[in-house]
């Protein structure tokens, strides 16, 4: 199975057992076999939680919280790569206000019901739940004055497409914000061919070097990773255990390797890129 098939398969399931009354991978029975507690726990603070339905909250897996480390102004256009349940689409729709809106991609049928299942119940209306993929993004060039994700770009197996598609979507410039997770120093290969590790946003994170080189490929200035939370040796062993691998010989050669990070670029607001010029 292609790894694109096996993220959709992992992803509905999570969103199925969120509707079934169970949480996805924080503070409860794990959604997703590949997602663990060390990263997808305590993202969102209790007045955000508050705002938003519960199935929102449970739904959540990603790394970081986006939305609190970027400003959104009233009125601006917000896509979120890889929306899943919406939290942050939500919270992005509040902040821009009903003269603004808020986008959510997904390639997940479950997941974007249970979106549109938690827009409906938050009474939002200045959101809109994209079906597409995060490399081919379903907008117009300049359509977008900020970016979000939240751990989902790691999975793409061509990250370049995707970068490439965030700029042609901004607006000159336009600001890209996401929460996902990066790696300093070597990996063991083991943990790299691990699909399942994969899914669980460890084996497909990038270098924090090479996704500074990845960003400027794509046209990207202003090129800022600002580390959030970075993984000890007992977090290494919480999302190692079960994965089919030697946690005791592993977890010693990932301690502090892997982390959660908030990567900052802007598009340029004037250049002759493709996809940069209104």
């Amino acid at each position: 199975m292609e790894l694109k098939e096996i993220v959709k398969e992992k992803y509905g399931q999570a969103a199925q057992r969120v509707n079934a009354g169970d949480s996805s991978c924080c503070g409860g029975s794990a959604a997703l076999d590949g997602c663990c507690d060390p990263i997808t726990s305590n993202l969102y603070d209790a007045g955000q939680k508050r705002e938003l339905p519960q199935e929102a909250v449970l739904a959540s897996l990603g790394c970081g919280n986006p939305t609190a480390l970027t400003k959104l102004n009233p009125g601006e256009t917000v896509l979120d790569l890889g929306s899943g349940g919406g939290i942050d689409v939500l919270l992005s729709a509040r902040r821009v206000g009903p003269t603004g809106k808020a986008y959510g991609l997904d390639m997940t049928d479950e997941m974007l019901s249970l979106a549109r299942e938690n827009q409906r119940k938050a009474g939002v209306d200045n959101v809109e739940f994209l079906k597409g993929e995060i490399e081919n993004i379903p907008l117009p060039d300049n359509a977008v004055d900020l970016i979000i994700s939240n751990c989902v770009i790691n999975l793409s197996g061509d990250k370049d497409r995707v970068l490439r598609e965030a700029f042609r979507v901004l607006k000159p410039g336009g600001r890209f914000a996401v929460s996902d997770v990066v790696v300093r120093g070597e990996v063991p290969a083991e943990v790299r061919q691990n699909m399942l590790l994969w899914v669980g946003c460890i084996a497909g994170a990038l270098q924090d070097h090479e996704y500074v080189v990845k960003l400027a490929k794509a046209g990207f200035d202003e090129i800022d990773i600002e580390p959030t939370r970075v993984y000890n040796i007992e977090d290494a062993r919480a999302f190692l255990t079960g994965q089919g691998v030697d946690v005791d010989a592993i977890a010693p050669q990932v301690d502090c390797k892997f982390m959660s990070a908030f990567i900052r670029a802007r598009k340029p607001a004037s250049c002759c890129a493709p996809g940069c010029c209104a």
